[in-house]
């Protein structure tokens, strides 16, 4: 081998095509993963409101709960 052999290069018989369509998809790959993390990030903020609903949810049930109890400790007494 010679020296010009040990180096890469990019031969002339490479069309302008490949290159532009290797040039695209990567352009393509990029926005796609942009995104996807977009989408993530969405997911995440709706994830985190969920959360903060079953824990509201929780706390009524329990408060409906107490209310019930209440309530039936004041019907037994009215019914002595």
């Amino acid at each position: 081998m010679n020296g010009d052999e040990k180096h890469w290069h990019l031969d002339r018989r490479v069309p302008i095509a490949v290159i532009l369509t290797l040039l695209l998809q990567s352009c393509a790959a990029l926005v796609w993963a942009g995104s996807a993390s977009e989408r993530l990030t969405t997911l995440e903020m709706r994830a985190a409101r969920i959360d903060e609903m079953v824990e509201r949810t929780a706390r009524l049930e329990e408060r409906a709960r107490g209310a019930s109890e209440a309530l039936a400790r004041i019907e037994a007494r009215l019914e002595r």
